[in-house]
């Protein structure tokens, strides 16, 4: 049985990252350093050596990316008061600077994520941009809440003026997105809405974190609705870039869900409506039919609703130009004769964009549509069953925003993001069981779409929320309406939304098991009291520090905190009963253990181990107050108990 003794300190992300090293490459450590001429002799013609070569940096770069390697001494505490059906809800909303949150959220959701959706600061000079404190991001992040006396707020807008216009924007970037990275399951994708102000720089932001090679594309979001009062080009468009954590991976796994699900609707319904063929009607008549239904599918969005033709062999396809857009030579040029009047039909000016060996494979596949005669030029046939994962169109015409909506909800927000546009790309890259993160919340349209997504299709996907409480300007109709920061708008915003989707679908089989629930978890410093002794008042100090825990923290954060230290999801039911007098709390039905009472006894142990039996857990830790234990041997005693029960690990704290 492992014992161990817990401390307030998340994972050392630089230290992992060096026992890495370690196993790959043993010999380039000496004296536990790394002999960086070594690693450059084991890498060989992968090192780059020369002073001048492509690079993206700028002031503070290093800072920030040891900034997003230091271990964080934060916890998150519950708050139950704030929830929304707090026993039963898989979703999560987070108080807090989101970089400490996410290092945070390293063990219990690493890998788990399947999207993150975000839309930062686009750095326009009126939105404010967070600047790090870089030795002490907690004590930083209570000034900027107001929960500690500090001279000058950490917010501000970032204008032009500061001379570090750019640099602060992209030392607040760049750690966030290297911690969210690690929560991507292999198969995951980031969505960045940006607009014109920051995306060269995001662009390149992500290319070094992701890599290039997965890059999925950008989507240019036509908005419809020009900037005004502006010099030169007036945009009316903003940008979202997707990129993959394994563009190798996401490519197999066949992430493009919603494409899937109606191509596959599609097929299906071909498929009835060909059987009548020879029977009732003909496959004119098949082809309007189809097409008709098509029309009415409002699903059917995109690349996929060009697919709405049924041959003559029953399969779903579209026409396609076979035009070349240039004049090559090694093209074809020659016409097509008509299966039917045996005369040759248009070629296209620049001739065809195949060669004359593949005009004929073409032709002998029955992969060439012909129109009714000759006098029609001929277009590529391409069968959706083939093609059902196409990609996401880079063209999007939305215009308008959700300030009505949010209205109808009684929410004031100025500039939220738009539901229908976000519950799309969730539509497309998720399915049922995947969590959704966005961690630049702001008024939580992002859980707005995963609710009103799931409720359309029966799904069950998660969100977590991740929001610095922003304090709101008292000139602001939002603060008159009673909210004192960003993160109370969300929160009501998603309590006040997903009861309109239960309404609104009030009569749709399961609606009532429709999870629109979220647990509040607020960042604050660890629960666990550091020795930090007053030199002067030493006695005071000691008898101080016989209580593990800071002041005014109650055992549910304490709970809480063991949770995210060993990785736990943290929606998992935590219940509690009694044993030989002393509260247990049990986690994810048996797998976590606590008792923080004072002066345990054999007979708890006992006790825990009766109830571990019962709930049989894969695996179990306990875990004690360190000084709960009356003596050593008493301490010594349980130990044995427990381990003699098979339990896998001994905790104190």
């Amino acid at each position: 049985m492992i014992e161990t003794t817990l401390t307030g300190n998340t994972p050392d992300i630089a230290e992992e990252n060096i026992q890495k090293l370690r196993q790959i490459f043993p010999d380039v450590f000496t004296e536990d350093k790394v002999d960086f001429e070594k690693l450059q002799q084991v890498l060989g013609e992968y090192v780059e050596d020369s002073n001048e070569r492509y690079n993206f940096t700028w002031n503070g770069k290093g800072r920030a990316l040891r900034l997003s390697q230091t271990p964080s001494l934060g916890t998150l505490r519950p708050c139950k008061e704030e929830s929304k059906d707090w026993d039963t809800t898989q979703n999560l909303y987070i108080e807090g600077d989101n970089l400490e949150v996410l290092k945070l959220l390293q063990k219990s959701y690493y890998g788990k994520v399947k999207m993150i959706y975000i839309d930062p600061p686009y750095n326009t000079g009126k939105d404010f941009v967070y600047k790090d404190d870089f030795h002490d991001s907690l004590e930083n992040y209570k000034r900027v809440t107001g929960q500690v006396d500090g001279n000058g707020k950490a917010i501000s807008t970032n204008t032009e003026a500061s001379g570090r216009y750019h640099t602060d924007w992209l030392n607040m970037m760049y750690p966030r997105l290297r911690l969210a990275r690690n929560l991507l399951t292999d198969d995951g994708v980031l969505f960045v809405n940006i607009d014109e102000h920051e995306v060269a720089n995001m662009i390149k932001l992500c290319n070094e974190i992701f890599g290039e090679a997965n890059d999925l594309g950008t989507i240019i979001w036509d908005k419809r609705n020009p900037k005004g009062a502006v010099s030169g080009v007036s945009y009316q468009h903003e940008y979202i870039l997707v990129f993959a954590k394994n563009k190798s991976i996401f490519s197999e796994r066949g992430t493009l869900q919603r494409v899937k699900k109606n191509a596959e609707s599609m097929l299906k319904k071909a498929q009835q409506i060909f059987k009548k063929v020879g029977l009732t009607f003909s496959i004119e008549e098949a082809n309007k039919e189809f097409q008709e239904w098509v029309s009415s599918q409002k699903d059917l969005s995109g690349g996929e609703a060009a697919y709405r033709y049924i041959g003559s062999d029953g399969e779903v396809y579209r026409p396609v130009s076979m035009a070349a857009p240039d004049k090559p030579e090694t093209r074809s040029h020659r016409p097509l004769l008509h299966p039917v009047s045996n005369k040759p039909c248009p070629v296209p000016a620049k001739g065809w964009r195949f060669t004359d060996k593949s005009m004929d494979e073409l032709i002998l596949n029955n992969e060439i549509i012909f129109g009714k005669d000759e006098t029609t030029q001929p277009n590529r046939k391409y069968l959706l069953k083939e093609n059902i994962f196409e990609n996401i169109p880079s063209l999007l015409y939305y215009g308008g925003s959700d300030t009505d909506l949010l209205a109808e909800l009684g929410i004031p927000f100025d500039t939220p993001k738009v539901v229908t546009v976000v519950k799309e790309h969730i539509n497309s890259l998720t399915q049922n069981g995947d969590i959704v993160l966005d961690f630049f919340s702001g008024s939580s349209t992002t859980a707005h779409a995963v609710m009103q997504l799931n409720a359309e299709d029966s799904g069950n996907r998660k969100f977590i929320m991740v929001q610095l409480p922003e304090p709101i300007d008292e000139k602001d109709e939002a603060y008159k309406a009673g909210y004192m920061n960003i993160c109370e708008i969300g929160k009501e915003r998603i309590r006040r939304a997903g009861e309109k989707i239960k309404e609104e679908n009030k009569d749709k089989e399961n609606i009532e098991n429709l999870d629109i629930g979220f647990k509040v978890l607020k960042l604050d410093t660890s629960n666990i009291r550091k020795w930090q002794p007053d030199y002067d008042n030493l006695e005071q100090s000691l008898l101080d520090y016989v209580d593990n825990y800071v002041e005014d923290r109650t055992e549910l954060d304490v709970v809480y905190e063991i949770m995210l230290k060993y990785g736990l999801d943290l929606t998992y039911p935590v219940d509690e009963f009694t044993v030989a007098q002393k509260k247990v709390y049990s986690i994810g039905f048996g797998m976590l253990m606590i008792c923080l009472d004072d002066e345990i006894t054999t007979e708890v142990a006992r006790g825990i181990l009766a109830k571990i039996k019962e709930l049989s857990p894969e695996s179990s830790r306990v875990v004690f107050k360190d000084n709960g234990f009356k003596t050593d041997s008493n301490k010594t005693n349980i130990k044995e108990i427990l381990k003699s029960g098979g339990i896998e690990e001994f905790i104190t704290l």
